[in-house]
């Protein structure tokens, strides 16, 4: 082998280890972006896990004081049928007390602001925490996307040092992108893309 082709033989070895060193970076970003993106997905599935259990949880209190309600309502009506009926004064002043009091127990059962356990106030955290739910299960489904992207840019990045198809190393490139476009989409927007 001449002095030239050793020349040019090194020369070409330096190339490639630089340009193995590119692509080791391009790996090393990827999996940065790619923990960044799991630890917000598991975040906000457990943000989702939670807040579906808290608005189960909040319209099963609902359905409970509304059976109450219903309850104490049906057993107001009920005591006017007794009131109509009755004679005696005494008993009618009586029977008058307890459906002022049944009536009052149901419009507590209705709306109860001081406590936040009416119905309307149980019925409006509910929905919210379904909002919170939703908004989380969209970052959730954006992140797994974001990380399927760096996860197969790893992938051919890898495959880029075996091979040396730079072409790889360029496709690589463009899914880090979409993977972090993915994840600014969950972080900021995570309704602007219908993934479900």
């Amino acid at each position: 082998m001449s002095a030239h082709e050793s020349m040019e033989h090194a020369e070409h070895a330096e190339h490639a280890s630089g340009s193995n060193k590119n692509i080791a970076l391009l790996i090393a970003v990827l999996a940065l972006f790619l923990a960044i993106s799991e630890t917000l997905g598991k975040g906000a599935q457990t943000e989702s896990i939670s807040k579906n259990v808290e608005a189960s949880n909040l319209w099963a209190f609902f359905q409970a004081k509304s059976i109450r309600r219903t309850v104490v309502q049906t057993a107001a009506d009920q005591g006017k049928l007794t009131l109509g009926a009755a004679t005696d004064d005494a008993i009618k002043a009586a029977a008058q007390k307890q459906i002022e009091d049944w009536q009052k127990t149901a419009a507590r059962y209705r709306s109860e602001p001081e406590t936040g356990e009416g119905t309307e106030q149980l019925a409006e955290k509910a929905k919210h925490a379904e909002h919170e739910r939703d908004e989380a299960t969209a970052k959730y489904h954006h992140f797994e996307l974001a990380s399927a992207a760096f996860q197969i840019g790893i992938v051919l990045a890898s495959a880029t040092i075996i091979t040396g198809m730079l072409a790889l190393a360029y496709v690589s490139g463009l899914l880090s992108v979409a993977g972090i476009v993915m994840t600014a989409l969950g972080l900021w927007w995570p309704h602007l893309l219908h993934l479900h």
